[in-house]
């Protein structure tokens, strides 16, 4: 059930054999198959790990987030690709943790005149990202604009 002040989202996993599961919504046409990552005993290689998922959930927020903000401030864009890195490292406890996500996200537009508000919009859409907002991990954003010249 979903509200003004609460929304839910339900995902189900399956367990498929060894350090495999798939994992689905009831909402989802699309499943995924999620494992433990290579880095560890049993791992799975070419398969979406939670530790892929959690960087993928960092980096997909920041693109909603900013396509949001553009939009809002009437920014046209040509283009934004984004490259994210999720860093796993021991706390001081020695435990393992997501520590860092790196978000380097390269925005093309037409014109140069609307270059600082399209870095200004980067950054306000890392702030406003909810998933970032939600983790103990630090978000480093590396933005980057290109001005596309016409020919």
């Amino acid at each position: 059930m979903s509200s003004d002040k609460e929304h839910n989202y339900e995902v189900n996993i399956l367990w498929k054999e060894g350090r495999i599961g798939t994992m689905k919504s009831p909402i989802l046409e699309d499943s995924l198959d999620v494992a433990t990552p290579p880095e560890f005993p049993g791992g799975v290689e070419g398969i979406w790990s939670p530790e892929h998922l959690f960087t993928a959930s960092v980096s997909s927020c920041f693109l909603t987030s900013f396509t949001a903000v553009a939009e809002y401030s009437k920014l046209d864009f040509e283009d934004l690709q984004i490259r994210s890195t999720g860093k796993m490292s021991r706390d001081e406890n020695g435990k393992y943790i997501m520590s860092e996500v790196t978000i380097e996200a390269d925005l093309t537009i037409n014109d140069e005149s609307k270059e600082k508000k399209a870095y200004r919009l980067l950054e306000k859409a890392e702030q406003i990202c909810l998933i970032t907002r939600s983790i103990k991990a630090e978000v480093k954003l590396i933005p980057s604009v290109q001005i596309k010249v016409a020919v």
